[in-house]
């Protein structure tokens, strides 16, 4: 179930951005603002703006539902008592430091 929410999750993230990519900016044409070559659209006059806009915002809900359900997903998956096992040192390996730096290159 996780790799199928995963798969999709990437395949609507790269769909998501390529349609990202192909809208244009508000001040994309001076001439498309009234009107120069819309009429040649494949979606009509105003069509390819909503069309993608509607798009876009349709796969951005798609990929934050996915996102969460992937979140919650994780957090459930793991084993919490092993994060946080005391780890014990038996005093006995300790090792022995010298109490003077006689011993060490360059102390006194």
């Amino acid at each position: 179930m996780l790799e199928i929410l995963l798969i999709a999750y990437l395949i609507v993230a790269i769909i998501l951005i390529g349609f990202i990519m192909i809208q244009q900016g508000k001040g994309a044409d001076m001439g498309a603002s009234f009107g120069a070559g819309a009429s040649n659209t494949v979606f009509g006059a105003s069509g390819s703006g909503n069309f993608l806009t509607r798009t876009t915002a349709t796969l951005a809900v798609v990929f934050f539902i996915l996102c969460l359900v992937l979140g919650n997903l994780a957090v459930g998956t793991g084993d919490s008592s092993s994060k946080f096992e005391a780890i014990e040192v038996p005093v006995n390996q300790v090792p022995d430091v010298p109490a003077n730096n006689s011993d060490v290159p360059g102390g006194n």
